[in-house]
């Protein structure tokens, strides 16, 4: 379990259990400000059965990311060459794929997110494999486009998905320190 202390408070990640923690993100994955998510229409099933597959892979984990000890995000990580991103760019060793997912909130904390995908990118570099992480978000979701460029990701190029136009981006862990130190 990985803990990162901010200036919004304490962030702690745990695995996630896909039947103990599936109505929280039903709740999460459903609402409006997921719609990026692209579980809008999920039941509750969906969900259990989604993350009771990414709990069998070998090549995909989620994370239950918590604030102050309260669940507060999601975030997941996998291996492009056998996951999301195969036959779209050519993995380099070292390469992780990475999506966060921050809960609605009605008590919204300035900087939050970004406190949280700078831990989650923090905790995936505490890997001395991780050489690279990629994401692979909605071309339309500007929102995040601008906070994976205050983290270190520099847009490579559009990519078709079967779900999406996607912008593919990259950090290295150079980018990463530069970027949070600045």
């Amino acid at each position: 379990m990985s803990t990162t202390t901010s200036a919004v408070g304490t962030l702690t990640f745990r695995p996630l259990d896909p039947l103990k923690d599936a109505e929280l993100l039903h709740r999460w994955v459903t609402h409006p400000k997921a719609a990026f998510w692209m579980m809008q229409e999920a039941r509750l099933e969906d969900v259990e059965r989604a993350y009771m597959e990414i709990a069998a892979d070998r090549y995909h984990h989620a994370f239950l990311g918590l604030h102050d000890g309260e669940p507060a995000f999601l975030a997941e990580h996998y291996d492009p060459a056998h996951r999301e991103l195969v036959g779209l760019y050519e993995p380099r060793p070292g390469d992780v794929g990475m999506h966060f997912l921050v809960a609605p909130t009605d008590r919204p904390v300035h900087g939050f997110t970004r406190a949280v995908i700078t831990a989650v990118v923090r905790q995936l570099f505490e890997d001395p494999a991780t050489e690279r992480i990629v994401v692979e978000p909605d071309v339309r979701n500007t929102a995040v486009h601008a906070l994976n460029a205050a983290v270190g990701f520099m847009p490579e190029r559009e990519i078709t998905k079967p779900e999406k136009t996607a912008l593919l981006s990259f950090c290295t862990r150079e980018r990463f320190e530069r970027a949070v130190a600045a």
